[in-house]
């Protein structure tokens, strides 16, 4: 795709000429008439470059560049201040509020045209720099309600900041559905909801920073609400694609609470994920359903290898199938841990406002997690 430069410049003749000369590089040109329509046109398209005049009524550009610095959606696009003005202290002034290059009007076509492309490579660099630094994603799902989900994302995440000391967050993404709120003594959240409400250009990395509370745990939280009602917000697709992209970059490990199904949002997130942590439960019908979940998942192009199987045994029951008999129903695909049944543990971490792992650190239910946590920290390394 052909890269998009902004022109923000009050000159009628500037914009077409500099524009049309672009054009013919195979650059796509969007361009605005003065600064506050640049201002609008970078937050909605986010160009690759922007071109930018100093001398402009109503806004100069430094007071435009230094606009688009303080924005996160636009203070790392790259900045090329084009101006008459020539005196050092001008160009100083355009370098302290943010710009990256500077040139002086007239310019030479060829003299602009390897500016342009000398920081639009410097700028693909950084982002595969960026993109290199995502966090390490592990999406948590099962099948149907019920099964232990954000119990087992909890758990998961607080194992990790046990066993790494980075950064963990965790985001329950089903709004409507929340349940980790009440249970750690947070209930009443509504930045998910905020979040997916308003439009993408608006999930800024700062909004979703913000919106993370810091936990007793060590693992930041984004929680969804507890009001049903709340539950349709699962339909804005395009918001939980920015909102993704943004909290991948705010932790060193991110685990999503997914709830169950695989609805649209679902869908979209899970093959960018890292890990992917199925859970079901060890009953015919759920091995079954949990079997067409998984066929499902690799129709979607996810290796077999990045799924791992996690079977709750949320109650003590005779009627529950051993791990070797769930494993062959499921077309051998291996438990990677069984979760034991602990009531009274769980009763506990609600009373306490916790990670049931930190309620009792040496007991077996935590060490089946820090197995858990053991095994998607080594896959970070595996799938670099």
């Amino acid at each position: 795709m052909a890269e998009k430069i902004l022109i923000i410049d009050d000159d009628v003749d500037t914009l077409r000429l500099v524009g049309l000369m672009l054009q013919r590089q195979g650059y796509q040109i969007s361009a605005a008439a003065n600064g506050q329509q640049g201002l609008d046109k970078a937050l909605e398209e986010s160009p690759d470059l922007i071109l930018l005049d100093v001398m402009m009524p109503d806004m100069d550009g430094y007071e435009v560049t230094r606009k688009l610095r303080e924005d996160p959606q636009t203070a790392d696009i790259p900045i090329i201040m084009f101006t008459a003005k020539t005196q050092l202290d001008d160009k100083v002034a355009g370098f302290d509020m943010g710009a990256d290059d500077y040139l002086t009007k007239p310019t030479h076509p060829s003299e602009l045209q390897a500016h342009i492309k000398a920081l639009l490579s410097r700028s693909g660099l950084r982002e595969k720099k960026a993109a290199m630094q995502r966090a390490q994603t592990i999406g948590v799902l099962a099948v149907r309600g019920g099964l232990g989900v954000s119990t087992i994302a909890m758990n998961l995440a607080a194992a990790i900041f046990t066993r790494s000391k980075a950064d963990v967050a965790l985001a329950e993404l089903v709004p409507g559905r929340g349940t980790l709120g009440m249970d750690l003594g947070m209930a009443n959240q509504k930045a998910l909801v905020k979040l997916l409400s308003g439009t993408p250009s608006e999930i800024t990395r700062d909004r979703v920073s913000n919106a993370l509370v810091p936990h007793i745990s060590g693992v930041k939280l984004l929680l969804a609400s507890e009001n049903p009602a709340d539950v349709y917000l699962i339909n804005q697709v395009a918001q939980y694609q920015a909102l993704f992209e943004k909290i991948i970059s705010l932790a060193r490990y991110v685990v999503l609470d997914l709830d169950s199904a695989l609805p649209p949002f679902s869908q979209k997130i899970l093959p960018s994920c890292k890990d992917i942590v199925v859970v079901v439960e060890g009953v015919p019908n759920s091995i079954a359903h949990t079997k067409i979940l998984m066929e499902e998942l690799t129709k979607m192009g996810i290796r077999k290898e990045r799924i791992t199987v996690v079977l709750n045994h949320r109650i003590r029951s005779d009627t529950q199938l051993p791990i070797s008999v769930v494993e062959e129903k499921l077309l051998g695909h291996p438990i990677t841990v069984t979760i034991t049944p602990v009531p009274e543990l769980l009763t506990q971490a609600v009373r306490m406002q916790n990670a049931a792992i930190l309620c009792q650190p040496d007991g077996v239910f935590t060490k089946q997690f820090m197995i858990l946590a053991d095994h998607v920290i080594q896959n970070e390394s595996f799938w670099k």
